[in-house]
């Protein structure tokens, strides 16, 4: 991207526009360096013909035309866009919008850099199988292999391997192959520390998070309750960083920040 500037593009989805503003701030208050903030808006990608999966409603769940699975967010698979965003071009970290930056980002960044082993993505390699039921928002809580590996995804957009991957794919494949990252090898996907994909009420407390994620809901909703100590330790945080940029905005003018924001 311009001035190679680090780019970190984070699922939007409206319901959760609280969410995705404690995000972009968490992450701009740790961070070393600048960085480009994308929000991936499906209306946009629509609008430049990136994304044309439909879907259809029953009993309030939404379901995927494709596959007829039940998906929760606009962002489910617009995700697998990344790459084509970046036309192909370094390293773009994909991020949830449900999660809480404690550390700097550019640490991630860094990984592959002091790898020996070239890789096409890096995600943490969670074996989490939450039970079956709703979430907080009413979505179904569904089982799937490799569930929130693709919730946090440093890609290396440049790779070999994502040649053989479409803008196509992300359109007509089922969710299964997407999210289990089905045009590479097992080889091909490199391990982040799981600490960068600290899920709340299921992650080991003895590890201290550099990245919250909150797939149990989120202290945005209203009757969502921390199951861990650990888990209202980092909702505390939320809540304290939230109230800050409500403050700001009631005064009318941003949050104090590091580093500048840009949006496509």
């Amino acid at each position: 991207m311009a001035n190679n500037i680090p780019t970190i593009y984070i699922g939007y989805d409206s319901r959760e526009e609280a969410a995705c503003k404690v995000l972009q701030e968490s992450i701009l208050d740790h961070t070393s360096s600048p960085v480009n903030i994308i929000l991936l808006k499906q209306g946009r990608l629509r609008d430049i013909n990136f994304y044309r999966r439909t879907h259809f409603i029953k009993d309030k769940i939404k379901y995927d035309a494709v596959d007829k699975k039940p998906f929760s967010t606009d962002f489910s698979f617009t995700r697998f866009l990344v790459p084509f965003l970046q036309m192909h071009n370094g390293l773009a970290l994909f991020m949830d919008c449900d999660m809480l930056v404690r550390a700097d980002i550019m640490e991630v960044f860094e990984i592959p850099r002091q790898s020996s082993k070239e890789k096409a993505i890096w995600c943490v390699k969670h074996d989490y199988n939450p039970s079956v039921g709703f979430k907080m928002d009413g979505q179904i809580q569904t089982h799937y292999s490799r569930k929130n590996w693709s919730s946090f995804v440093l890609w290396d957009c440049s790779h070999e391997k994502h040649k053989n991957f479409t803008i196509d794919d992300v359109n007509l494949k089922s969710g299964w192959y997407l999210h289990n990252f089905k045009w590479l090898d097992d080889s091909d996907i490199g391990d982040l520390p799981p600490a960068w994909n600290w899920l709340d009420g299921y992650s080991d407390d003895k590890v201290e998070a550099k990245n919250v994620h909150f797939t149990t809901g989120g202290p945005w909703f209203e009757d969502w309750k921390p199951s861990k100590r650990s888990d209202a330790k980092y909702a505390l945080e939320w809540e304290t960083l939230y109230d800050a940029i409500v403050l700001e905005e009631s005064l009318g003018k941003e949050k104090e920040i590091k580093w500048e924001k840009t949006y496509v």
